[in-house]
């Protein structure tokens, strides 16, 4: 069973340390966006890292529909990693979506973990008359049509913005190309799993200390998102970035690794 799931989910195990920090990568990427972080960590750490079913080098063939409808699914992944490998007082750091994903599966299954990192996190994408999520549902609507009939167009329109830095183009080309290398099909299922999702209500539930890491410009999780969340999830500290954007551990990520290790060190 352990090695059948570490195969699915493309795990790789590396670092010198003991303690395990988990890396969840965000929408339409892979492992592979972490790698400016990860070498900051390996002397200190066990890392765990791995794609999402039908993202990276994963198993394709482990896509279930009906699993991944929701983030729950996704989530059911992270379990089962930890319990192939037998974690324990775990670190989970997920980018965007993957935030909402670990603090699901820490919801779910505490035990295996001890802190939460979230990277651009957001509990709901669509605004909800006081709430601001920074979109109206339309909008996701519209974006999820597209998204269906023109992929590669979508795509190329739209990771760009996501990375949100027009002087690096390269950057922007490198999302836009990781994008691009997802099934269409899936992609747009984990879209829809992502943007109409609404995990408010579960907020309260996560008792584990956890950091919140918001851009200062993010067209993804604007400002009022991250201070939301400071507000509704016990035991966490905000920490606004100099970054802009939504993918600060590509586009800086000397402050990104500067701000987890300076929180770790704080609660250890």
């Amino acid at each position: 069973m352990a090695p059948d799931i570490l195969r699915r989910n493309n795990v790789k195990v590396s670092g010198k340390g003991e303690q395990p920090i988990m890396f969840a990568h965000g929408f339409g990427c892979d492992q592979h966006m972490w790698r400016f972080i990860t070498p900051a960590f390996e002397q200190d750490y066990k890392l765990i890292l791995f794609d999402f079913v039908g993202n990276g080098k994963s198993d394709i063939n482990a896509y279930n529909p009906e699993r991944y409808a929701t983030l729950h699914g996704y989530a059911q992944d992270v379990l089962d990693i930890c319990e192939a490998l037998d974690l324990r007082d775990t670190i989970f750091v997920g980018h965007s979506v993957s935030s909402m994903t670990g603090m699901l599966a820490a919801v779910s299954e505490p035990r295996y973990f001890s802190r939460i990192v979230m990277v651009g996190p957001s509990p709901c994408y669509i605004n909800d008359e006081e709430y601001v999520g920074g979109f109206e549902r339309q909008d996701i609507e519209g974006l999820l049509e597209t998204m269906e009939k023109n992929y590669i167009g979508w795509s190329n329109f739209l990771a760009p913005q996501i990375m949100g830095h027009p002087d690096r183009p390269e950057l922007g080309q490198e999302l836009t190309d990781s994008f691009c290398s997802t099934d269409p099909v899936i992609a747009r299922q984990f879209a829809e799993a992502t943007f109409f999702s609404d995990y408010r209500s579960d907020l309260s539930k996560l008792k584990l200390p956890s950091l919140i890491m918001q851009c200062s410009e993010d067209i993804i999780a604007p400002l009022e998102v991250g201070e939301y969340l400071h507000q509704q999830l016990p035991n966490s500290t905000l920490k606004v970035m100099k970054a802009t954007g939504h993918c600060p551990h590509v586009s800086a990520p000397d402050e990104t690794i500067d701000i987890i290790k300076e929180y770790l060190s704080r609660t250890c």
